[in-house]
């Protein structure tokens, strides 16, 4: 009785149609509102990836440049129509970032029970690790969609009677547009041997209808003959999609320190874009207690995936360092393993008290609040005050939008990734851009350079300053006096009266 009066209340039988709006409204907010929070600024990184995605052309792909093209045509459609701004840059990983937060709900919920499922999805998607990859403007975050994508419609093939052929497509394309991401060629051949080695998996395979199997065998198959032509046309982008590895041990070694440490250390002197801990004390607790539950049940496909995610991450973490933010998929995995574990002890507890089950809702609010808090207050004030993150990014282009006026001469100091970013206000016909200061005589009268400039201090006529930079001060605003040859005029006068 006291179990179907409960469930009569409006709140308790929409509690999970409540609890995903609250979570898409609040997910979808702090995306929109990253380029406004921290880190406000530009990384090198981030310039260059808005350089080459914005001198892409459609040349450049039957010349065998196909490098992130997804990521590098959404970048550079958002330059064109925005211009280019914090905004323009962040804006495909933003719009990316929605739809991976949106697979990461779908697949946790395909592998959970909905308790487990929000629970798990609001700790993944609020999280500041996947923050960062949502605000910053490389194509970094393809590392985790494409891999999350291929786990969402693997699950939507295996275990169900008759799959549908079209998430079979889907899954073939998703595999052949991956293998064109820096690292996730190795992901795919690893994808293909488990689907091969695992004994459920084998099994969805056998059962797959004809047609579809062999028509998705053979877009595999054209993805690889594209990548080996790519390779061919182009070279040097087999190092870029291939790594082609150093295997030093000793370098191996170093490579995991550099990926890992910021993950997991309060403290850390590498400079980095990455704020450390970029995995919450919290988070990783879970996480364990989640890799231990599945140890019974190892065999079973989501067990199995996570472990061998986290065992590929670091082989290829050891190859290349950024590889290392893969292990955001697994974690999160985990970390509803653990979630679920948790929930089945205490309900365990108390199988037939509803008073109880609801009880522990008020102390898992609690944690869920102050990790998800701590958590966005760490990436906010930990990405502006920690000097060796906070230094890695600048907020010049607001600068000179905001203070250099229009069809200004602007010099770019000893800075070849700056000159070439800002080469495209240049483009848009902005501001002319310069990388190097003629003689004074050449020079415009009015003028600014990002830096300081020897030589032209008595002409400063205003010095632009940032908060974010350890030297303050960022552009200089200069007046040059034109200063006449009295001689000079003579001497055209005398020539021009001989003339005569």
């Amino acid at each position: 009785m006291k179990k179907s009066a409960i469930s009569k209340f409006f709140l308790y039988r929409h509690r999970f149609a409540l609890g995903y709006s609250l979570l898409l409204l609040a997910f979808v907010a702090l995306i929109f509102g990253l380029p406004l929070l921290s880190p406000a600024g530009l990384s090198q990184a981030e310039m260059e990836s808005a350089t080459h995605s914005y001198n892409l052309h459609l040349s450049s792909i039957f010349t065998g440049d196909l490098v992130d093209l997804p990521y590098r045509i959404l970048q550079k459609l958002s330059i064109m129509t925005l211009g280019l701004t914090i905004y323009s840059v962040k804006l495909p990983s933003m719009i990316i970032g929605l739809m991976l937060g949106l697979l990461l709900v779908l697949l946790l919920n395909r592998w959970f029970k909905n308790n487990v499922a929000l629970l798990a999805s609001i700790l993944a998607v609020l999280s500041s690790s996947f923050l960062y990859l949502a605000g910053s403007g490389t194509p970094l975050i393809m590392l985790v969609f494409w891999p999350t994508l291929l786990l969402w419609l693997g699950s939507k093939i295996q275990g169900v009677t008759k799959p549908k052929p079209l998430y079979c497509f889907i899954f073939a394309f998703a595999l052949l547009a991956s293998i064109f991401t820096p690292h996730l060629i190795y992901l795919a051949i690893f994808i293909v041997l488990f689907a091969f080695l695992h004994p459920h998996l084998r099994f969805t395979i056998k059962t797959l209808p004809i047609i579809p199997l062999v028509i998705t065998t053979f877009i595999i198959l054209a993805g690889g003959a594209a990548l080996v032509m790519a390779v061919l046309i182009n070279p040097p982008i087999a190092s870029e999609l291939l790594l082609a590895p150093d295997f030093s041990f000793d370098h191996f070694l170093t490579n995991l320190q550099i990926a890992f440490l910021p993950f997991f250390s309060w403290n850390t002197t590498l400079e980095s874009t990455f704020l450390s801990p970029f995995v919450g004390l919290a988070s990783v607790a879970l996480a364990v207690i989640g890799l231990l539950s599945t140890t019974k049940g190892f065999f079973a496909s989501r067990n199995s995936i996570a472990t061998c995610l986290i065992i590929f991450t670091i082989i290829l973490s050891g190859l290349n360092p950024e590889s290392a933010i893969l292990i955001l998929l697994p974690l999160a995995i985990l970390i509803a393993h653990g979630l679920r574990y948790i929930l089945d002890k205490w309900y365990d507890l108390f199988p037939e008290n509803p008073y109880a089950r609801i009880t522990a809702l008020i102390p898992i609010s609690i944690f869920l609040g102050i990790m998800i808090y701590g958590d966005i207050s760490h990436f906010i004030f930990g990405n502006r005050y920690s000097p060796m993150v906070a230094d890695q990014y600048n907020d010049d282009i607001t600068l000179i939008h905001e203070k250099v006026p229009e069809n200004s001469t602007i010099y770019i100091i000893d800075d070849p990734v700056a000159f070439n970013f800002y080469q495209i206000l240049e483009e848009e016909g902005s501001y002319i851009i310069e990388d190097l200061i003629p003689n004074r005589i050449d020079l415009p009268i009015n003028f600014a350079t990002l830096g300081p400039t020897d030589g032209f201090e008595n002409n400063i006529n205003q010095i632009i300053t940032s908060s974010k930079s350890n030297y303050s001060d960022r552009i200089y605003m200069y007046t040059v006096e034109r200063q006449i040859d009295d001689s000079a005029i003579n001497e055209d006068f005398n020539e021009e009266t001989t003339e005569e």
